[in-house]
């Protein structure tokens, strides 16, 4: 028992010496970790304040700034070569031709309805043709055939007297009657024209404008998307010049075609009512 007990006290011993050495060799270094710990965590405390916060201000400043757009009709007359300065004056030159006809025909066209009023209100009440023609103004289609009927009963003589009288009649104010009718139809090819061929003008220039495009983007090497979005872009706009200019002149056509029918009506109607009174009066002076 005694040599137990002596074996005991000298494994606690030994055991309590380990312990100690061991203590002692992790003293320095949880030491050093305390002391790091201790050093890193006012800089992790310091180091939100050490953030500039004023730095945002520049950013949101700068978002605020108009930027000038490098690219549209400005850029593209610009970087033109002669094909695309022609095609651009052609549109051009058919957008004013159609804006003028336009606004010709339906100055022309209010002319005529107010001078189809002043026949229906002073032709008819006058007390024979001569006066009657006389009220009318002297630009008036309708003086124009009513001169033209009364010159008939008066040339109905010679090889025309072969002629009937109402067929001779009939044929002077048909005549006068289309006349009136090829005047009132000026300028319609030419809106027809431009509405037809508008669009693929400005196609050409278009495709014109996205060929030299692509061969300075190969010329250059660099396809990036502000390389290629620019020029091809810039192109695009003379197809919708071309739209710009077609729209209205098709629409212009349409409703003065639809004017001038309106208008020949009233013209045919007292080309009719003439040609009664004169086979009716037998006028033959």
């Amino acid at each position: 028992m005694g040599v137990i007990h002596q074996l005991r006290v000298g494994v606690t011993s030994r055991a309590l010496a380990a312990a100690a050495a061991v203590f002692m060799a992790l003293l320095p270094i949880s030491a050093s970790i305390a002391q790091t710990a201790t050093t890193s965590a006012p800089a992790a405390t310091v180091a939100p304040a050490a953030a500039p916060a004023p730095a945002a201000a520049p950013a949101a400043k700068s978002g605020t700034t108009t930027v000038d757009n490098p690219y549209g009709l400005k850029a593209m007359l610009e970087h033109a070569d002669v094909v695309t300065w022609t095609t651009f004056t052609i549109m051009v030159i058919m957008s004013i031709g159609t804006w003028y006809i336009m606004i010709s025909k339906l100055v022309e066209l209010n002319r005529v309805g107010r001078q189809a009023k002043q026949a229906e209100r002073d032709f008819w009440s006058a007390p024979n043709l001569a006066q009657g023609m006389e009220a009318l103004k002297e630009q008036s289609p309708f003086r124009f055939i009513a001169q033209a009927g009364l010159e008939a009963t008066k040339k109905h003589d010679g090889l025309l007297a072969h002629i009937g009288f109402s067929d001779w009649v009939t044929q002077s104010i048909q005549r006068a009657t289309d006349s009136v009718q090829s005047n009132l139809q000026n300028g319609l090819a030419f809106l027809a024209t431009v509405g037809s061929t508008a669009p693929f003008v400005g196609l050409f220039g278009t495709v014109w404008g996205i060929y030299n495009a692509l061969v300075k983007i190969g010329v250059s090497g660099q396809a990036s998307i502000d390389k290629v979005a620019g020029p091809v872009g810039e192109a695009l706009i003379m197809t919708a010049i071309g739209l710009a200019v077609a729209v209205p002149a098709v629409l212009g056509y349409n409703f003065i075609v639809r004017r001038n029918k309106t208008t020949l009506d009233k013209i045919r109607s007292f080309g009719s009512d003439l040609h009664s009174v004169l086979i009716a009066s037998g006028a033959k002076k």
